[in-house]
């Protein structure tokens, strides 16, 4: 497992700010749950709306793209910008912090590391 810190964090966080700075977003959607952290502190330094539901124009940002199977949805979604902080895969039509090829998995300072454990076997009994 691999633990990423409050520190690392911030390090995305200004990496996304500064990719971002020029763009104009109809406000910043964060992909439940982990995108949730990520949408809020980009709401406050990029000082757009925080947005209940994605809608065409926004940034969409997520902690991490593993599958693709939680950002598909928004894949279509008109003028939208979808940012992740680590990817698992090269970026198509998204963007990412971090692009690794580590099938580690990776546990947010956010999270609880037993539950992150715990996450992580049902993920892998269902693959």
């Amino acid at each position: 497992m691999r633990q990423l810190s409050w520190f690392d964090f911030e390090q995305a966080v200004d990496t996304i700010v500064e990719r971002c700075r020029e763009q104009c977003f109809s406000g910043i959607h964060g992909i439940p749950r982990g995108g949730l952290v990520l949408a809020v502190v980009l709401s406050h330094r990029l000082e757009q709306p925080l947005l209940a539901s994605p809608e065409p124009g926004c940034l969409i940002v997520d902690d991490v793209y593993e599958t693709g199977l939680t950002l598909a949805p928004y894949r279509e979604l008109e003028g939208c910008t979808t940012m992740v902080w680590v990817s698992k895969a090269e970026p198509q039509w998204w963007q990412a912090v971090e692009i690794t090829d580590s099938r580690e998995w990776i546990v947010f300072p956010w999270e609880n590391a037993a539950a992150a454990a715990a996450d992580e076997q049902l993920y892998r009994a269902s693959r």
